[in-house]
């Protein structure tokens, strides 16, 4: 209630008494450590936090497995990997045996390589593209873009220098421009569109020879160059499961590893509170080992019942008409925790709304799942492909969200395909189906796994108004037999 001045008015706020000049001193900023939680109460708190920090951990790990790189080259042959602060380049698209980062992309050149900024500031090297789309994903440990550096940006040749949110040196002359990360640890991944041609093959190589990352104190104002075809293999151990994503999260661990996770990426505004609560159980359970058996237990759970189902698409993101499915914030995810772990998930690193929007589909027109038990065709009508200014492409994946095996080794269709046969009207119709549709609609056939379930995921990058506004969205998925 406002105060009462004479004559029964109510005084504006600016007469409200100010706060007791203790009031600070008598509100803890943290929990008090000394008190005994219920098991249930740290339950509550282990669910919560391994779904909420469930990317970062992903970031984090990733992390502790390229600190171990000993030179840029290839994870098992397929994998851009390198030491910290460094960065690996493929020649041509990545294999499609690859394991280590779900839905892989058949339409660019990948680069990779983590930041680790608590160690060092990264150079940045961004060579003349010419007309080639490029973009360059650069994100911290939340999975949150904080570097614009691609074709949509305009962003000039040169070099750049990325930074971590302590760093408080000069900025050497030369440098076009510097980008600050909210957290120490960061990831890199150049994309360069190529041709599915050998004349773009080749062609594209002179361009990436200038694409490359080092630590601040090699820098010397100069341009450096690799031959990114010669890079050498390294051994990984073999994963418990050889379809699914390889596993970065673990609930035996994550409570190990938080306090350091939670160093690495300062609290956002509005989330003290939370970090202290997670710091506070962690250090119950560290005094209590029955506890944190409870905790790992509930963070198994959590994996199962919470994180698990974000696999398929169909459970989360914004619906469109035909069941499409997109986010409009991926790589700028803030406080949307539930959009942030759904993408890491099921599709991790994905590009800045600008950069690129992506739309998932699990299901036909009908709601039913797709199986290659049926024949499916996904048409455009006339002036309907994506519109965009980059490129744009249809990828087809297994359920585990990998590349699935098949006879003419196509897993995508779009931009990059030479061949795609239009229609008399000029509409664009893809047959998704595993057996081989007649021969003049084998150029537009996109091969489904035999006998099993599968998803569609649509790529639109440098988007026009049109996608992004939301006027635009893909055509329906129509089971033909």
């Amino acid at each position: 209630m406002g105060q009462v001045k004479a004559g029964g008015a109510k005084s504006d706020r600016s007469d409200r008494l100010a706060p007791s000049p203790n009031w600070a001193l008598a509100a803890p900023t943290a929990p008090d450590r000394a008190v005994t939680i219920t098991e249930a109460y740290a339950r509550l708190v282990a669910r919560n936090a391994y779904f909420w920090a469930w990317p970062l951990v992903n970031i984090y790990n990733r992390r502790l497995a390229f600190a171990q790189v000993p030179t840029p080259g290839l994870m098992a042959g397929v994998l851009p990997a390198a030491p910290l602060n460094r960065l690996a380049m493929l020649h041509d698209y990545v294999e499609p045996q690859e394991r280590d980062v779900a839905c892989p992309n058949q339409d660019v050149a990948y680069g990779g390589g983590v930041l680790a900024f608590d160690l060092s500031p990264a150079v940045v090297q961004v060579p003349d593209f010419g007309d080639r789309f490029w973009v360059y994903q650069v994100v911290d440990l939340r999975t949150d873009s904080f570097a614009t550096l691609g074709q949509m940006y305009g962003t000039r040749p040169g070099l750049y220098l990325l930074v971590g949110p302590d760093w408080d040196g000069d900025t050497p002359k030369g440098i076009e421009g510097v980008f600050r990360a909210k957290t120490s640890t960061g990831f890199i991944v150049p994309r360069v569109f190529m041709d599915d041609t050998d004349e773009d093959r080749a062609a594209i190589q002179a361009v990436i020879a200038g694409v490359d990352v080092y630590p601040l104190a090699e820098y010397n104002g100069k341009t450096k160059t690799r031959d990114w075809t010669k890079l050498p293999s390294f051994d990984k151990p073999p994963s418990a499961d050889a379809e699914a994503e390889t596993h970065w999260v673990f609930p035996d661990k994550i409570f190990d590893q938080l306090p350091a996770v939670l160093a690495d990426a300062p609290p956002l505004p509005g989330e003290e509170a939370r970090y202290a609560e997670i710091l506070a159980v962690i250090a119950a359970a560290e005094r209590d080992p029955a506890l944190k058996a409870a905790m790992i237990d509930e963070a198994a759970k959590a994996e199962t019942e919470l994180v698990g189902p974000l696999l398929q698409f169909r459970n989360w993101g914004i619906e469109l008409p035909d069941h499409w499915r997109t986010v409009t914030n991926g790589a700028t995810f803030g406080v949307d925790y539930f959009t942030r772990t759904a993408v890491a998930k099921s599709n991790i690193l994905v590009n800045a709304p600008r950069e690129t929007r992506y739309f998932y589909q699990d299901l036909d027109s009908a709601g039913a799942r797709l199986n290659s038990a049926n024949r499916y065709t996904v048409t455009f009508a006339k002036g309907r492909t994506p519109p965009v200014d980059g490129f744009w492409s249809l990828t087809l994946y297994n359920a585990q969200h990998f590349f699935a095996p098949n006879e003419i080794k196509r897993f995508s269709l779009g931009t990059k395909n030479k061949t795609l046969q239009y229609g008399a009207d000029g509409s664009l119709t893809i047959y998704v189906q595993a057996d081989p549709p007649p021969d003049d609609q084998r150029a537009n056939w996109l091969p489904a796994p035999k006998g099993a379930d599968f998803s569609l995921y649509m790529r639109t990058y440098w988007p026009k108004r049109e996608v992004i506004e939301g006027s635009w969205t893909p055509p329906a998925v129509i089971r033909s037999s």
